[in-house]
């Protein structure tokens, strides 16, 4: 069965931005933080967007499963018979949300064929929400005025290089990739933002040498890749979803695919 991603792309938007409110609300108190068993926070915030995300895409499209961040548990025997399903990540950023800091986003991705091919990706502390499908990849501001394209940049037309990482997740290989990249500037930023972030031309290149998971990306890479970029793993290949493990390798976002991105790896 066939169906028209593009014109699934403002309801999804809509229930992101549901989520992202009630996410909020609960930013807007004294929450309680929780462990989860591999010791990564989890607050009522992540509860309560998982479950109004779930509720309304299994109202929207009741025969698309749905893989979660906070429902992950689902067996590879029956992840592998799925041809087309929802990616999820109801907060991406918990730590900064913790933080407080606004750098958290919600993340939907619609997987086919191991591949994102709708992305949304909504900024609660800003009401910004970033979607791309088919061809197109779009930023919405909270005004109301009309979407604008968001595309990469070249690197020919500047200097220095821009490059995004992590405000919670850096490290020492991040580190030497910069530095053999030459002559650079570093911008930290949370969650998805920093892919968000290649996709829209304010950065060059995200490269993540450390663990994510599957539902950290989706979305994003979606929209970078709509946008006319690129997110591939250090062996060039593209980063694919549905794997046997939900953990993805190390990979580098970039806008501009004329440099030689790779080289700066080693």
């Amino acid at each position: 069965m066939s169906i028209d991603v593009v014109q699934l792309l403002k309801p999804v938007a809509k229930i992101a931005a549901e989520a992202g409110l009630r996410i909020m609300e609960i930013y807007a108190t004294s929450f309680a933080v929780e462990q989860k068993d591999d010791a990564s926070p989890l607050t009522a915030a992540d509860t309560a967007s998982h479950h109004i995300i779930c509720e309304r895409l299994q109202f929207l499209t009741p025969d698309i499963p749905i893989l979660s961040e906070e429902s992950a548990s689902v067996p590879f025997t029956e992840r592998a018979q799925w041809k087309r399903f929802w990616l999820v990540d109801p907060l991406d950023g918990t730590k900064e949300f913790i933080k407080r800091n606004g750098e958290f986003t919600v993340n939907i991705a619609l997987i086919e064929g191991h591949e994102p091919v709708l992305g949304v990706v909504y900024v609660p502390a800003t009401q910004v929400c970033y979607s791309a499908a088919s061809g197109s990849a779009m930023r919405h501001e909270p005004d109301g005025t009309p979407p604008k394209p968001i595309a990469t940049r070249p690197t020919s037309t500047h200097a220095p290089l821009s490059i995004v990482g992590s405000r919670s997740h850096g490290g020492a290989a991040v580190q030497a990739f910069a530095e053999r990249s030459g002559s650079h500037t570093f911008i930290a930023v949370g969650s998805s933002l920093k892919l968000c972030l290649v996709a829209e031309g304010g950065a060059d290149v995200y490269p993540r040498l450390g663990p994510t998971w599957e539902w950290d990306t989706a979305a994003a890479q979606c929209i970078v890749e709509q946008a006319g970029g690129q997110v591939v793993a250090t062996d060039g290949s593209r980063l694919r979803y549905n794997k046997e493990s939900l953990l993805n390798p190390h990979f580098l976002a970039f806008g501009d695919s004329h440099r030689d991105w790779l080289a700066y790896l080693s």
